[in-house]
Parts: structure tokens; C-alpha cells; sequence
């Protein structure tokens, strides 16, 4: 059994220095440049914030599984270091702490695994959601509106990502996108359905105000930091979506709590002009900077 470990790590070590020597090589070698600028950078899409997350995790979770791999070969040296050097009861006490020592380890190393890999998923979820309501709000392009993903927002301090921003001649929106997963429901409550009154949710498992403060604030920021580029306050509309869930509003409230189904609806009211051509051209040029950060 302790020979087997010595030789599967030893395996897993070559395979790592070997695969490490290669990668620098073909780095070395490689002679083909990009086919495009190196300067370039792209619009932000939907999610992209969500995605950059998931790619991390999912790069950090795999370097956490080879040093996990590298637990049972590593306690194999050290028990052979300890049936060399000890002897009677005090190599027996060795012996069974580096076993109970290789278990924590091994139960820990699990656990931040399983959550790495949970919190992706997550992330995952939140950027099919964000992806889900993009397509929604395609066919407003084709009436001149101006749709922007995942816009960054605030300052060093306290960055934040604004998950779609509408700008047309009905005004300018802020939307933010809850994607929540179905579960139980109470009695009397539909499990496909969320119910705002005006004040707060009601979840079939619950109520709160998940989503609804963070939709205002958002909002009231994009709305100050426009005025300063218009010389005038322009009002940005708050609007809270969730994929897959079907809304019932019983009272009005200073948010848009919406499907994404609804949301073309809800912003291009027939007849109702806020913003000039030039307004809207101003502001567009603006998001337009703040997100064209996507680089190679």
C-alpha cells in the first residue's frame, strides 16, 4: 500500500513537471501572431462578469484537486519517515496522527472543493439568466434602441455591474437580473410565481426584498452619473427581472419587477418620447466606453 502511494505520486509529479516544460516550450515556439490588433477590445456580452467568475473558479478548483491528489502520496513519505526513525509507542503515535492529520485534510480539501463547485454553478446560473434576458431585449435593437450587457460601474472602492442598461427614445433603464432557483412552496402559493405588492416579495417559500434595494441603487447611480454628462437629470427606471418566473403585482412601487417577456412592453410605452436623438446618441457613446473592456 505505501509502495503504491510512492509510485502514484511520483507519477502525478512527473506528469506535472513534464506538462509544465511542454507548455513553456510550445509558448517559446510559436511563431503565429492574433488576426487582429492586440489593442482591441470588444463590448461587454451578458454575464460577462458571471462567466469571468465561473473561469476562475473552475481554474482554481482544479489546481485545489491536484494539491487534494497529492495529500495521499505526501503522508505516504511521511509515514515511512516515521516507521524509520521511531519505533514502539512513539511510532505508533505517529503513525495514527499523520492518518487522522491526511483525513482532516482530505475532509477539508472536499469541502472547499464541493463549494467551489457549487458557487460555480451558481455563477453559471446567474449568466444563463443574464444570457435568457439579453435575447429578450434583441428586438428592441431593431427599433433604434441601444442595449448594453454588464455594464461596469461605481469606483475602485466599491465597483459594481449594472446587468443591462436600455437607452431609447422612451428613456433609459437599469435592469437587473435575479435568476433564483424553483423549490418548496407554503400553502396557498404557486411554485412558479412571485407575487410583488409594491414593498416586497413574496417567494413561494418566503418574502423578502432580494434584488429590489440593489435595482434603486443602481438606478439612482446611473441617474447621477448621466446628469452630469447631460447638464440636466434624466430618469433611469429601475427594473428587477426574473427568468423562468411568472410576476403578479398587487401595488405599485418605485421598481419594475418584471419577466423578461414584459420588459419590451414596459419601456417603449406608445408615444412617449424623453430623450432627444442627440441625447440618446450622447449617452450611447458614453456606455458605449465604460464597456468596450473585453480583451483578448
Amino acid at each position: 500500500m505505501l509502495g503504491q502511494s510512492l509510485i502514484i505520486g511520483l507519477y502525478l509529479l512527473l506528469f506535472l513537471v513534464v506538462f509544465g516544460c511542454v507548455l513553456l516550450w510550445r509558448r517559446h515556439q510559436r511563431q503565429d501572431r492574433r488576426p487582429f490588433p492586440h489593442q482591441l477590445k470588444l463590448l461587454r456580452g451578458p454575464g460577462e462578469t458571471q462567466l469571468q467568475r465561473v473561469r476562475t473558479l473552475e481554474e482554481r478548483a482544479l489546481v485545489h484537486f491536484f494539491l487534494a491528489l497529492s495529500l495521499p502520496p505526501a503522508a505516504a513519505l511521511i509515514l515511512l519517515w516515521v516507521t524509520t526513525r521511531f519505533s514502539g509507542s512513539a511510532q505508533l503515535i505517529g503513525l495514527v496522527a499523520v492518518v487522522l492529520g491526511l483525513l482532516a485534510a482530505l475532509f477539508f480539501a472536499a469541502r472547499y472543493l464541493i463549494a467551489k463547485i457549487e458557487e460555480s454553478n451558481n455563477r453559471y446560473l446567474g449568466f444563463f439568466g443574464e444570457r435568457m434576458v439579453a435575447e429578450s431585449l434583441e428586438p428592441l435593437k431593431q427599433e433604434g434602441w441601444r442595449v448594453f450587457h454588464d455594464v461596469p460601474c461605481g469606483d475602485a472602492n466599491t465597483p459594481f455591474n449594472i446587468d443591462h442598461v436600455v437607452v431609447g427614445p422612451g428613456g433609459v433603464f437599469a435592469v437587473e437580473t435575479k435568476t433564483r432557483r424553483k423549490g418548496r412552496s407554503r400553502d396557498g402559493f404557486a411554485a412558479h410565481e412571485i407575487i410583488y405588492d409594491g414593498q416586497v416579495l413574496a417567494y413561494p417559500w418566503g418574502e423578502d426584498r432580494h434584488g429590489l434595494d440593489q435595482a434603486l441603487r443602481q438606478a439612482r447611480w446611473l441617474e447621477d452619473w448621466l446628469a452630469q454628462l447631460l447638464g440636466r437629470r434624466a430618469a433611469v427606471r429601475a427594473i428587477l427581472t426574473f427568468p423562468g418566473w411568472q410576476i403578479i403585482r398587487r401595488g405599485n412601487g418605485p421598481i419594475l419587477v418584471l419577466s423578461p417577456k414584459e420588459i419590451i412592453a414596459a419601456v417603449r410605452p406608445a408615444g412617449m418620447t424623453t430623450l432627444s436623438p442627440k441625447e440618446q446618441d450622447l449617452i450611447a457613446q458614453q456606455l458605449d466606453t465604460r464597456c468596450r473592456d473585453v480583451e483578448f
